[in-house]
Parts: structure tokens; C-alpha cells; sequence
């Protein structure tokens, strides 16, 4: 394990990690056990990767929880799921007062110079919206800190990394979301878009974007990593690619076994076309047969190498997703490894400064650069667009 000065470094920045699921981890076990209270996590939780004691000890002073909901849900049931799972958040960062809630980038240095560990709101995709700005809005108002423009399944406005790409990126009411949420304050994120989502969202917002949790796609060749011309692109324009430790998506045996599993999950969803519940009992299964190959905490620092080399080292953060994927293998096992990583990028000349940068700074200075955005469009009337209106679609086509 890292030494206590380099916890006490990230601490400090704070290290900020882009995207945890553990919301979701715990309407599953709710779902699983009706009725029981929810899990505590300020204690050791190992029915999960996250809890309080593990997060101090990875030095995290900064959490983007994620409210992901599945993005081939109908549009209407999309939203209420969304609710609830902020309705989640809020009961998470009320029953622990390690957890301070966030929405700026003074919140989370008030949070860390009080000793707690900052709490903002990552939506997971578009499908939480039900393709209507003023549900985007509602969320805003509710604390959102981000939205990733899709997750696996198209949009009716937007294409994702793993569809099949009908709108040939963002349609123009796509291109209306992000202007809004620039309007907002809310960061554009673009982990799970197409290649041609990532430029388009990139040319049309006026603030920095992020990746919450994606790789290089030179590194791992998965649709859901960043290639290189759109991360020099990031470099050029201010924003920051949180690299992951997903196993698919850190190495190319990992990358090799993503498209195993969504030759499956196609597989499956052809042969149950109308029983999703069947689609995700048997991916469930192929899962737990087919276990990824570990990730290293070498193979993550190769991505921010990769990064730097391309994007310069203002461009990188972390993006863990721990709690969203069965296993991280047998070295980055919980939220507790963080240290491990910036030892290795320790060891390999990165200085205590650039560590600062990459574990917590950088995001912060994109935060900001949203906030001065929206204060710049605050005059900016809210858009009254419709899906509609703009594209002529039918709002609630997903897929």
C-alpha cells in the first residue's frame, strides 16, 4: 500500500473520482432484500467496493455518485427511476455526515477543508431526461453535476458508443441539451458517446467537457475509449478524460472480452425480444462465466501516460467505476487502490504537483470554467425547444 504521505497528497487536491455506482449497487440489494433498511456503509460494507472506512483509505475527498437508471428503459420510467435514485443520493449523504453534498467547485474545497468527502450528482445518460428540457432542468435544480449524454443504448437525439449510430451523432435537439446544460452549469459529459457525439459535443459547448470514465482507445480498443484525435481535441479545448479501471476497458485482452459480452447481450436480445428480464438474468450469468482479466495499476497509469502524451497533463483525472462492474480484479479491488495508481505514476517521474492535477485540480478548474459559462448565459432565457420541434421524433424511441 501506498505510504501516508501520498493519502494525505490526495486528500488534499482532493482526488476526485468521476464515477462510483454505488447507488445502484444499493437498489439492488434493496430490491433483493424489500423491505430491510439499506445497507451501512460507514462501516466495512464487502458486499460492496465502496464504503466510508475504504474511501478515506483511497484518499477520496470527492465522489461524482452516479443516479444511473438502464438506458433501454422507456422514456417516462427513465425519469422516475432517475428520482429515485437521487431520491438515493440525498438519503446516502443525510444518514452519513462524512459525505458533504456538492454542486460547485467551492463546495468541494469547503468539503474537504472540513475533513468530509465531497458529494456531487453524475446522471448516466440522456435517457434520464425522457428527451424533455425541462425535465434536464428539474435535475439541475435537484443537484445534477453532470450528464452523460447517452449510455449503451441510443437516444432519440444522440448516438452511443455501442449503438447503432442512427442519427450519425447528435440530431439537433441533442445539440439544444448541450447548450442548456451549458446554460446550467451542468458538465457535459461524453464517456458512452460516439466517436461523433465526442466531436460534436466538443464543437457546440461553450464550457470544457469530461469523460467521467473512459480509457484510450489506443491502449484498448473499445468504442466506449477516446481515440487519439478526439483527445487532442480535449486537450486543445480544456477538458478533462477521468481514465476508468473497468477491466474491458483498460487492456486489450479486457477489450477482447467487451466484445464477447455484447456479441452476447445481442445474442440474447434477439432470442428474448420482448423478456428483458430474461436478457438481463442470462448477461448476468455469461458474467459471473466469464470473469475479466485483471487490471493492474501499471495498466491504468499507461492510460494517463497516454493521455499526457496526447492531451497534455491538464487533461486527466480519474474515473474508478467501482460498484458498476462485477469485478476489478485481483490489485484495484475497491475504492481503497486509488493510492496504488499515484504510486505508479509516482515512480514513473510524475511530480507531486502533476498528482495534484490529475487526482482532483484539473476537475476542478473544468467545474469552474462551467460555472463561469453559466454565469456568463444566465441571462439566456431557458429553451423551450421540443424534440418535436427540432427533429420531427418521436420522443420516446430509445434504441
Amino acid at each position: 500500500m501506498a505510504d501516508d504521505a501520498l493519502v494525505q497528497l490526495l486528500r488534499g487536491a482532493p482526488l476526485i473520482d468521476g464515477h462510483n455506482d454505488l447507488l445502484w449497487a444499493l437498489r439492488e440489494a434493496h430490491l433483493e432484500t424489500p423491505g430491510e433498511p439499506d445497507p451501512d456503509v460507514s462501516v466495512a460494507a464487502p458486499a460492496f467496493m465502496t464504503d466510508i472506512p475504504r474511501l478515506r483509505a483511497g484518499g477520496v475527498g470527492g465522489q461524482f455518485w452516479s443516479v444511473y437508471v438502464p438506458s433501454d428503459l422507456d422514456g417516462h420510467e427513465a425519469v422516475t427511476q432517475t428520482l429515485e435514485q437521487i431520491d438515493g443520493f440525498y438519503r446516502l449523504v443525510g444518514r452519513f455526515p462524512d459525505l458533504a453534498p456538492a454542486r460547485t467547485a467551492a463546495d468541494v474545497e469547503h468539503a474537504r477543508d472540513a475533513g468530509r468527502i465531497a458529494s456531487m450528482i453524475g446522471v448516466e445518460g440522456g435517457q434520464s431526461i425522457g428527451s424533455s428540457l425541462g425535465a434536464l432542468r428539474m435535475l439541475a435544480r435537484l443537484g445534477a453535476s453532470y450528464m452523460t449524454l447517452t449510455h449503451n443504448d441510443d437516444l432519440p437525439w444522440a448516438d452511443s458508443a455501442t449503438g447503432d449510430h442512427p442519427h450519425g451523432g447528435m440530431t439537433r435537439f441533442g445539440e439544444e441539451v448541450v447548450r442548456e446544460l451549458n446554460r446550467l452549469g451542468v458538465l457535459v459529459d461524453c464517456s458512452h458517446v460516439s466517436d461523433d457525439v465526442m466531436r460534436q459535443a466538443i464543437d457546440v459547448s461553450e464550457a470544457p467537457v469530461v469523460f467521467s470514465h473512459s480509457g484510450a482507445r489506443s491502449l484498448a480498443d473499445v468504442p466506449r475509449n477516446v481515440p487519439d484525435d478526439v483527445l487532442e481535441l480535449v486537450g486543445r479545448t480544456g477538458g478533462v478524460v477521468m481514465a476508468t479501471f473497468v477491466p474491458w476497458f483498460v487492456t486489450n485482452e479486457g477489450a477482447e472480452q467487451s466484445r464477447a459480452w455484447w456479441d452476447e447481450l445481442h445474442r440474447l436480445r434477439e432470442a428474448h425480444p420482448d423478456d428483458r428480464d430474461a436478457v438481463i438474468a442470462a448477461i448476468d450469468a455469461w458474467e459471473q462465466e466469464h470473469p475479466p482479466a485483471s487490471v493492474t495499476a501499471a495498466h491504468v497509469a499507461d492510460h494517463v501516460d497516454h493521455i499526457r502524451e496526447v492531451a497534455g497533463i491538464d487533461a486527466i483525472g480519474v474515473g474508478g467505476d467501482y460498484d458498476g462492474v462485477p469485478t476489478m480484479g485481483d490489485e484495484l479491488v475497491d475504492v481503497s487502490a486509488y493510492p496504488l495508481v499515484f504510486a505508479e505514476l509516482r515512480a514513473r517521474g510524475y511530480t507531486d504537483d502533476e498528482l495534484r492535477g490529475v487526482a482532483g485540480g484539473n476537475v476542478l478548474r473544468v467545474m469552474r470554467a462551467a460555472e463561469q459559462v453559466a454565469d456568463r448565459l444566465r441571462d439566456r432565457p431557458p429553451s423551450t425547444a421540443t424534440i418535436r420541434s427540432l427533429d420531427g421524433a418521436n420522443p420516446q424511441m430509445v434504441g
